[in-house]
């Protein structure tokens, strides 16, 4: 038993351990606790014990890592919603979602409370902030779901100042994020309407990769989004203290407070957490809830009904209940 043991000692000693792949996934903007389960995963060494050794290469104004990956500069990037996946498809870019670690698109829209905006059919009625990304996308799925007024839109420059001076107006924002800057720079917590809980079915926060990668190293792919699972899972309800360093490392802008704000929120909200989520496991994607959203975007005149919308994704890396086990009970 001596000899086993002193000869597996010595083997571990000349024997190299096996070298890791490299990956590299870029995110849509600057560190945040909503990219907090893939610096999870970085800063707990689930990507190392799934064999990869992965740099993050942070979004950011002046940076689109959706390009990068289109030329194959990076083997990932995080897509901010399935209007984009679509888009590839009519575009013919080769890119594909292979999960999507939120189930509910993080958009939100904001009124000043006891102003007469109190309820979500009330908004319409408002002037509107808006950006120009989210007037083309999730605005014109709102003028066709629930009559929203282009007439009403303001462009919103990523100012809060004229929505707080405005109390008979609305602005979007992210539930992580928005909300908190308000707050703190007007001193009153605003209406918070969670579109996706008014019916927006996008998926949010995927990842994405090229169609080669797929087809050359399956592996390669399946090991990243399982990994990635596995880090929201645990920087949702575990010890998340180095990923937020990394975060922080990375923007030194974010503060500690925003990112237990922002991190609260996505629990609350099951941002992540929820839905078919619950029982497929975060990353969860469906043919069902696709083609629904689909509809939704060619009702709003944003597709074709014609588009082959079905290669703008792939659920044979998600769906498998992994990480599943790992939600408190």
């Amino acid at each position: 038993m001596r000899f086993l043991t002193a000869l597996c000692a010595f083997l571990a000693l000349i024997v190299p351990a096996r070298a890791l792949d490299k990956v590299s996934f870029g995110t849509n903007w600057r560190a945040e606790a909503e990219h907090g389960g893939f610096y999870q995963a970085l800063a707990d060494g689930t990507y190392a014990k799934y064999g990869l050794d992965v740099t993050i290469l942070q979004g950011g104004p002046q940076i689109n890592n959706r390009l990068l990956l289109a030329a194959g500069r990076i083997d990932f990037d995080m897509g901010a919603n399935m209007i984009q996946a679509f888009d590839s498809v009519a575009q013919n870019v080769p890119i594909v979602a292979v999960a999507s670690m939120f189930q509910k698109d993080p958009f939100i829209l904001m009124s000043h409370p006891n102003a007469g905006y109190d309820h979500f059919t009330d908004l319409p009625r408002a002037t509107a902030f808006v950006g120009n990304d989210a007037f083309v996308t999730v605005y014109q799925w709102l003028k066709q779901t629930y009559g929203f007024s282009e007439d009403k839109v303001k462009i919103y420059t990523f100012n809060s100042a004229p929505f707080i001076a405005d109390k008979n107006s609305i602005q979007q924002g992210y539930v992580t994020s928005e909300p908190y800057a308000i707050a703190h720079q007007a001193g009153f917590k605003p209406n918070v309407f969670l579109a996706a809980d008014f019916g927006y079915q996008s998926y949010s926060t995927t990842i994405e990769t090229r169609r080669d990668l797929i087809d050359k190293n399956p592996d390669l792919v399946r090991r990243f989004v399982e990994a990635s699972i596995i880090g929201w899972y645990h920087y949702l309800y575990g010890d998340n203290a180095k990923a937020n360093a990394l975060i922080r490392a990375d923007n030194p802008d974010i503060t500690e407070d925003q990112l237990a704000y922002s991190i609260a929120a996505l629990r609350k909200y099951g941002i992540a957490d929820s839905g078919d989520a619950l029982k497929l496991g975060i990353g969860a994607m469906t043919d069902a809830r696709m083609k629904a959203f689909f509809a939704q975007m060619v009702a709003a005149k944003l597709f074709k009904p014609d588009l082959d919308y079905k290669r703008a994704y792939t659920l044979a890396f998600v769906d498998h209940g992994v990480g599943v086990g790992l939600r408190p009970k």
